[in-house]
């Protein structure tokens, strides 16, 4: 572990004793604090009695369901990262895990490496969510015939809520937090995504796309959110 720098807290619910068992031992061996719970229940009872920066869900279960269990975290308001662990490999069955809430979804079997790649990257991207909601900035931004309200995480259009996915919401508010500021792709990736690889640089293109479309007049020749050739885009905002 590197000095000073904290341990990732890990929570494990695998109701297979052996794979439960792999788990705990090798996200140790990576040095990750991990606990572990065989249902639903028991996870309950640890996310109660201590803090964890993630958890790691299987989505077959006795008792309550992986989704069920997701579903009612988000419910109360928790917005621990959620990793869903499942048999299950269908495009069906991973959209179900993600619309109940999860951050990540895996089939099993997979590579405990690429799951502790995974464990990292959502905790980056929360732990940045987290700081970008935390930064100062104002409360209200008009943008055109727009209003942006970071703190009620909402943008309106007259008495309609246009809905933004998590991604968009982040990008928005770190444009709008450095008006007229060229903002790298890296920048952009970390304040968005929690991470600064290729897959996440190359995926700032698609989300501004996709933020444009919201609040672009015309999103082929962009009003608010610029290119700048060679460093990544800026926000205009209107004269004030």
């Amino acid at each position: 572990m590197i000095q000073g720098v904290a341990a990732i807290k890990v929570l494990v619910v695998e109701d297979d004793s052996r794979l439960r068992s792999m788990l705990r031992r090798y996200l140790r061996e990576h040095e990750m604090d991990v606990g572990d719970a065989a249902d639903g229940d028991h996870m309950q009872r640890l996310l109660l009695r201590e803090r964890f920066d993630c958890v790691v869900l299987d989505l077959m279960l006795p008792g309550r369901d992986g989704l069920a269990l997701c579903r009612a975290l988000r419910a109360e308001g928790s917005q621990i990262p959620v990793i869903m662990l499942t048999a299950k490999g269908a495009l069906t069955d991973k959209v179900a895990g993600l619309e109940s809430g999860a951050d990540d979804y895996m089939a099993k079997p997979f590579e405990p490496a690429e799951l502790v790649a995974r464990i990292r990257a959502v905790v980056r991207r929360h732990n940045a969510e987290v700081q970008l909601a935390a930064s100062p900035g104002p409360a209200q931004v008009r943008i055109g015939d727009l209003v942006f309200d970071p703190v009620a995480r909402r943008l309106m259009r007259g008495g309609s809520v246009i809905a933004l996915g998590d991604r968009e919401y982040a990008l928005l508010n770190c444009f709008i937090s450095h008006p007229k500021k060229p903002l790298s792709r890296e920048h952009l990736a970390v304040a968005a995504l929690g991470d600064r690889d290729k897959a996440a640089l190359r995926s700032i293109d698609v989300y501004v796309h996709r933020l444009r479309r919201n609040i672009e007049t015309d999103p082929r020749h962009p009003r608010y959110i610029q290119r700048v050739w060679g460093i990544g885009y800026v926000f205009i905002p209107d004269p004030s």
